[in-house]
């Protein structure tokens, strides 16, 4: 039979047994600011499309699906079961660590907020929110080279300064953690994957290259952290295993070997996954665009044809 729920503050601070598939689902938190986040992300979402719904006006569906998962793998990963152990074993710290820099920013992308909040914002908030899009503040952290360098930059200055230390020992600096993760992957996927009129749009092409550049990129930092001599965290996972936990913690280097492939493999696959997601927005694009041409085309020719017939029925009449 299933444990009971267990709440806990934060997850490296108590005793925890070893990870299962159980304990995945007893092992929840209810940390405060990802529950406050999932809540409001999600209800405002909601009343945006009942708010079109009832005005008769349709929202893709698929959109809708989208967010809600965007918004579910977001709680899932900071108050799950896997977030019980993100400050006990670094091997699913970093399981986390791709969700929410990868997964949840496709996720929320694809479900374009920003349009929808335009459609349905009364009028005052619409200019607010148009103001912003179209600020320089806006401009400037959406130019693609700067989010790119930001979105590589992060996990160097996450793991290879004092900050991942701090983070466990700290919760606000963990919760914080976490919002950031979320924070640099949208400024990155969001103008190349998303929906939204956001300023910083380039051309596919570039979308392209730019997606392929994060491949190797997440492999080399995976392979840094593998050959690491020293542990990221200090004294912490080797302090867990000397107290109750010590009876079934992994070895820290091993499990940071474990942490260093994960990163490799993970960004890899999700990496692809979103050159499969820009590839096919690339050619539905193309296909629209062939549409319109074919359609311009179109009323081009009927026009021509209408000026002739106007021309010949006209030398006809002067004709007669």
């Amino acid at each position: 039979m299933p444990g009971p729920l267990i709440i806990t503050a934060l997850s490296g601070s108590q005793t925890l047994p070893a990870p299962s598939f159980e304990g995945f689902f007893t092992q929840w938190s209810l940390a405060p600011l990802p529950l406050v986040i999932t809540v409001w992300g999600v209800g405002l979402y909601v009343l945006g499309v009942v708010t079109l719904r009832r005005r008769g006006d349709r929202w893709p569906v698929g959109r809708t699906i989208a967010h809600g998962v965007g918004m579910g793998v977001f709680y899932v990963a900071t108050s799950s079961g896997l977030a019980a152990y993100d400050t006990t074993l670094l091997s699913l710290h970093m399981v986390q660590h791709m969700l929410l820099s990868m997964v949840v920013p496709l996720a929320l992308a694809l479900g374009a907020p920003v349009t929808l909040a335009l459609r349905t914002l009364p009028a005052r908030p619409r200019r607010w929110l148009l103001v912003v899009l179209h600020s320089r503040v806006a401009k400037v952290l959406s130019f693609p080279p700067l989010t790119f360098l930001l979105y590589v930059i992060s996990p160097w200055a996450l793991y290879f300064s004092g900050w991942y230390d701090a983070s466990l020992d700290s919760v606000y600096v963990h919760e914080m953690m976490h919002v950031h993760l979320v924070a640099v992957g949208t400024l990155f996927f969001w103008p190349l994957m998303g929906i939204d009129p956001l300023p910083g749009r380039v051309g596919y092409p570039f979308r392209v290259l730019l997606t392929v550049l994060t491949l190797p990129f997440h492999a080399f930092l995976g392979v840094t952290i593998m050959s690491q001599e020293m542990l990221l965290g200090g004294d912490h996972y080797p302090g867990l295993a000397d107290g109750p936990m010590g009876s079934w913690l992994p070895d820290a280097f091993d499990d940071q070997q474990l942490a260093g492939g994960i990163l490799w493999g993970a960004g890899d696959l999700v990496g692809l996954t979103f050159f499969a997601v820009l590839f096919t927005q690339w050619v539905r694009s193309s296909m629209q665009e062939a549409k319109r041409e074919d359609r311009r085309l179109d009323l081009a020719e009927r026009r021509e044809a209408r000026q002739s017939r106007e021309a010949r029925d006209e030398a006809l009449t002067r004709g007669e």
